[in-house]
């Protein structure tokens, strides 16, 4: 994670990537303190762009952006602000941020588009959990949508695809049901 001290710093390392991410935090605040390590923690790859700015020390870059509170994960592509994250985002989250990014990346660099991917699942379905653990084996970031807390989510998969059980993925629009390996890597191009 490379430390920011400017404005001007920033956006320099903006111009070099496509996609960038910066953690602004405040020293000796708890929330700070604690999206830091956990950001820090994070075992990232060169290829995406990670950095941090400390607003005790970098003063320009959240006036810049309207940030009025850290910590707050700012994420860019093509050197504009796409999204922002407030607040302490435990590592699995931010893991799969990441995943995202080096997926998207990846399939870019082949010359694909990224697939969309939705999993339809409960927490207690033996397939729904071995389905979703293959994903993350092949680097496929995802949508997972719990049937047994949302309702409506269960009733509108019902109508789209006549069937009850899970799991269920829609990839780009097309469906899968139950853990079809051979038709996932078919819709995935893996």
């Amino acid at each position: 994670m490379k430390t920011i001290s400017s404005f001007e710093e920033l956006k320099l390392e903006l111009q070099k990537n496509e996609k960038a991410y910066l953690l602004l935090y405040k020293s000796g605040s708890e929330q700070s303190n604690c999206a830091y390590k956990n950001m820090s923690e994070l075992e990232i790859g060169a290829e995406i762009c990670v950095m941090a700015a400390d607003v005790n020390i970098a003063r320009d870059i959240h006036t810049a952006y309207g940030i009025t509170t850290v910590p707050t994960l700012l994420i860019f592509e093509s050197g504009e602000l796409i999204n922002t994250i407030k607040g302490c985002q435990d590592k699995d989250f931010l893991k799969g941020i990441f995943n995202n990014a080096i997926y998207q990346a990846k399939m870019k660099t082949e010359g694909k588009a990224p697939k969309r991917v939705t999993v339809y699942s409960t927490p207690t379905c033996t397939w729904c959990n071995t389905l979703k653990s293959w994903l993350r084996k092949q680097g496929i970031p995802f949508t997972d949508i719990d049937v047994s807390r949302d309702v409506r989510a269960a009733q509108e998969l019902m109508q789209r695809t006549g069937q009850q059980g899970v799991p269920q993925t829609e990839i780009n629009g097309q469906w899968v049901i139950g853990f079809d390996q051979k038709r996932l890597k078919e819709l995935l191009e893996i």
